[in-house]
């Protein structure tokens, strides 16, 4: 792939699965699970992405951290929509 899309796509994968285990996971549940199952889902994760993407350059410099996180919650967001729209 051109832009070594399998590259980050890896480093993406290893990232979210760290978040499995950080202190945002109590209980082995993320908060980010009540919030869908409250119905909240798609509104907190179109914030976050926003969130993220207008810190980037801004706190801890140009952190790598931050897309990681964007492309975290696009991917849990895109969870949302494809579980609201199935067939």
């Amino acid at each position: 792939m051109k832009y070594n899309e399998n590259k980050y796509l890896k480093e993406l994968d290893t990232y979210i699965k760290q978040t499995y285990t950080e202190h945002y996971s109590k209980n082995k549940y993320q908060a980010t699970e009540f919030i869908i199952d409250a119905g909240h889902g798609e509104g907190f994760c179109v914030g976050n992405v926003l969130k993220y993407a207008q810190r980037y350059g801004k706190k801890d410099g140009k952190n790598r951290k931050d897309i990681l996180k964007v492309l975290h919650y696009a991917l849990i967001w895109l969870y949302i929509h494809d579980e609201k729209n199935t067939d």
